[in-house]
């Protein structure tokens, strides 16, 4: 499975589209958004900020093993895109409080998008980090 996982999610037009998707999604006016009374979950949307976010972080460190780069490095450019994974969280919670008609801005959505940007950050080192040499895991 991360044989497939890896030839088809890891060029770097993936993680670029995922981008992309999430930048728009959060840009929608409000009027283009589903009513959440119809979902059968509540908090649906929670869940959905999660998954974005979440796959925001594993998809681009998904790209970076791709690269070829030593282990240290990688593990930092892991701990980057989970940082930038949050950063721009908190930012579209603040463009959607500022200049998107119809949006406000949520606590509860940024702390679903950092829910889901540490769950991708911590898949990404179980699953993608290579095995470290010297048997030293930094």
């Amino acid at each position: 499975m991360l044989r497939f996982i890896h030839k088809y999610f890891s060029p770097l037009y993936v993680p670029v589209i995922w981008t992309l998707l999430i930048a728009i999604a959060m840009c929608l006016p409000g009027r283009y958004i589903p009513n959440e009374q119809k979902f059968v979950l509540p908090n649906f949307d929670k869940i959905v900020h999660a998954g974005l976010f979440g796959g925001f972080v594993f998809l681009w460190c998904l790209y970076l093993t791709r690269r070829g780069i030593a282990y240290k490095k990688l593990l930092l450019g892991f701990f980057c895109f989970y940082m930038l994974s949050n950063g721009f969280g908190i930012s579209m919670e603040y463009v959607q409080k500022y200049w998107i008609p119809r949006r406000d801005f949520d606590l509860a959505d940024i702390i679903a998008d950092m829910l889901g940007a540490g769950l991708g950050y911590g898949f990404s080192n179980l699953w993608l980090l290579p095995p470290s040499k010297n048997g030293d895991n930094a």
